[in-house]
């Protein structure tokens, strides 16, 4: 019997609340689709709520605090092993199109990134690189979000080969703090991707866009794997609605600024919250005293550095960016329905992390574990296997789509991996898989360092060496508004979860070798 093949298509910081079939104020009729031909898991969640560290532990199956990608800035060393490894042994072809973000934006003698600015632009080393990339043996990388300043790779090389020749004038400069600093002629407006985030019309033409480059090359590798009558692992990394917020005609004035619910905080919300959530209701805060770099806290921007017109356009713009990723979702899709490939195919789209765009008063993504930027939209479709319109409350973590992929083409797990095998509760034979999930975040080791465990009902966060920390009851205070940490009717439970936070991460513990003797 032939094995499945895999399609993994992924979003770049999507919020779960952002697909049509659950939202009736966004229109994503392929991703509604999928919804309504496979499972909706409404309590996926992401191992780390920032890009390398959760994409990491996407294809090693393991946390970042076992495969060492632990926070933007660093990078997934070259010798972990990834679930491409496992599918190319057997013979799948395996490929990334889109985003990777494995490596950082800056280098060093000792630590060398593939996705640095100054190798982003060298044009002549993409158009030659023919090796295998974790675990990749084909790879077609962008590493850009709309119009900043990372554009290269494979992306400017089908722009050049379609006719667009003038590519630069659609992006960014490069600015001061760039340690390898992109050609002069590149555009910029920021100095780091974080700033001046509030923009939405992209004068890039959409036959131009990335989400057409992604959908276009994704397509012609699904022919060419047809044609051969081949098994495969394919990533299509889309990186929307990713900001800053920008998105090409017609996409930008798609919804109307004042015909949709703007997300906002509630007044006095952050009160019972550790130190670092009370300064987010501070007109430009000061982090200094958590030794934070650049505005805020890994990209954090409070409500206050956005006005209210600004945050009605830039949510209109969001749903605009990921309504016109939906579009070329949908062309994929098509291309396995025309290649008849559509039953043989297990599909899953996630994204690696949400987003805020005015819940609880922020804006972006941080040190701040709400559900809005920890929990994803997840769906799964495998016809004829994975029921088709069904809603589970399973939870899911990132980090167990590796051990799962690999069950469903029926291959060992490797020792290491410590996600947990999902493929029971996909098909619909089990209930659960796992009865919590963990979610971790540090940015430097003597900052921001925490980690949350979620269980059925609640939410408990801890921060290292701090006495602080957070308690929600998910089913009482959905909207997490009133933490309970310091509510002494809620000991007894805090020290329960405790306990059972401490389970979970003895439980967690990579093993990598099993014990084979008595002695």
């Amino acid at each position: 019997m032939k094995k499945p093949n895999i399609l993994f298509i992924t979003s770049d910081q999507q919020h779960f609340n952002t697909i049509g079939a659950f939202n009736a104020e966004i229109k994503t009729p392929n991703l509604d689709r999928l919804v309504n031909e496979g499972t909706m898991f409404k309590r996926a969640y992401c191992p780390n709520p920032t890009c390398t560290p959760s994409r990491s532990s996407i294809i090693t199956g393991m946390y970042p605090s076992q495969h060492g990608a632990w926070t933007l800035g660093t990078k997934l060393l070259e010798d972990r092993h990834t679930v491409g490894e496992d599918f190319l042994k057997i013979g799948y072809r395996t490929a990334l199109v889109g985003k990777a973000h494995f490596h950082p934006i800056h280098d060093t003698e000792e630590f060398p990134s593939l996705e640095s600015y100054g190798k982003n632009a060298d044009l002549d080393f993409w158009k030659n690189y023919d090796e295998t990339f974790y675990g990749f043996e084909h790879v077609e990388l962008a590493r850009n979000h709309t119009n900043d300043p990372l554009v290269g790779q494979h992306y400017v090389l089908w722009l050049e080969e379609n006719g667009c020749h003038n590519w630069r004038d659609y992006f960014a400069k490069p600015t001061g703090n760039m340690k390898t600093p992109l050609p002069p002629e590149v555009q910029s407006d920021g100095d780091d991707g974080d700033e001046d985030i509030i923009k939405y019309k992209w004068q890039l033409p959409e036959k131009y866009h990335y989400n057409t480059w992604i959908s276009e090359r994704t397509n012609a590798l699904l022919e060419e794997y047809v044609e051969n009558d081949e098994n495969f692992f394919l990533w299509a990394s889309f990186p929307d609605p990713h900001p800053p917020y920008y998105v090409s005609e017609p996409w930008d004035t798609m919804y109307d600024p004042d015909k949709l619910t703007i997300p906002k905080g509630k007044p006095g919300e952050h009160d019972k919250n550790p130190p670092h959530f009370q300064k987010t209701q501070q007109k430009n805060p000061d982090f200094s005293s958590y030794m934070e770099t650049g505005k805020g806290i890994h990209g954090y921007h409070s409500h206050l550095d956005v006005n209210e017109e600004d945050h009605k356009k830039l949510t209109s713009t969001y749903y605009g960016m990921v309504s016109m990723m939906d579009k070329y979702i949908g062309k994929i899709l098509d291309k396995l329905d025309e290649l008849g490939i559509a039953d043989e195919t297990l599909v899953v789209f996630t994204s690696d992390h949400g987003h805020f765009f005015g819940q609880h008063g922020l804006q972006y993504k941080g040190g701040f574990h709400y559900e809005d930027l920890i929990k994803l939209p997840f769906v799964v479709r495998y016809p004829g296997k994975v029921s088709a319109g069904e809603v589970s409350e399973a939870l899911v973590s990132l980090v167990d789509l590796a051990p799962t992929f690999l069950n469903f083409a029926e291959l060992p797990v490797p020792y290491a991996m410590t996600g947990v095998n999902q493929k029971e509760v996909w098909l619909g034979k089990k209930s659960s898989a796992r009865d919590h999930v963990i979610c971790e975040f540090r940015h430097e080791p003597t900052t921001i360092h925490q980690k949350t465990y979620v269980n059925e009902r609640y939410k408990m966060t801890v921060y290292y060496n701090q006495t602080y920390g957070e308690l929600f009851d998910l089913e009482e205070d959905p909207n997490e508004f009133n933490n309970l940490w310091n509510d002494p009717e809620y000991e007894t439970l805090k020290r329960e979860l405790f306990m059972k936070y401490i389970w979970a991460e003895l439980g967690k513990e990579s093993m990598p070798m099993p014990r084979i003797s008595h002695a």
